[in-house]
């Protein structure tokens, strides 16, 4: 099994498609909390879904469970938190949630997507990690 992870921030249109066009992405699962005020335009929800169809030929899917809560980011990204707390508090949340209930399948040849560029400090590997520790055999590979 093969999950995908993909940000983005500091990338053009053509680069983000390029990336999930030649990686063979099947469907794109965002999973940020907030997915129609992002600063750029083709990462709009709406937007997403209609180009990751037409030109990468997958489909899209929001998943906010996948996210953490406006409170545990916030206290991360506006008040300068610590990245440790915030993976705990992550961890815990996905924890309470279940995640690891959602059908593999769903998931298998995905692309989870969040804002942040690189996934050193970013929910999505988080997400991606605590799967493959639940299900074990997930191959994750960051474009």
């Amino acid at each position: 099994m093969k999950i995908f992870t993909i940000g983005f921030t500091k990338t053009t249109a053509r680069s983000f498609f390029g990336r999930l066009k030649n990686a063979g992405v099947r469907r794109v699962v965002d999973v940020r909390l907030n997915n129609v005020s992002q600063l750029a335009g083709f990462a709009k929800r709406d937007d997403l879904a209609y180009f990751t169809e037409a030109l990468c030929g997958a489909d899209y899917k929001h998943r906010p469970e996948l996210a953490p809560t406006q409170g545990i980011l916030d206290a991360y990204k506006k008040q300068k938190g610590d990245w440790g707390l915030y993976e705990q508090q992550f961890l815990d949340l996905m924890g309470k949630r279940k995640i690891e209930e959602i059908d593999p399948a769903e998931l298998d040849g995905g692309c989870l997507l969040c804002s942040e560029d690189t996934p050193h400090h970013c929910h999505r590997r988080l997400v991606a990690e605590y799967l493959r520790e639940k299900w074990g055999n997930l191959e994750i590979i960051h474009l």
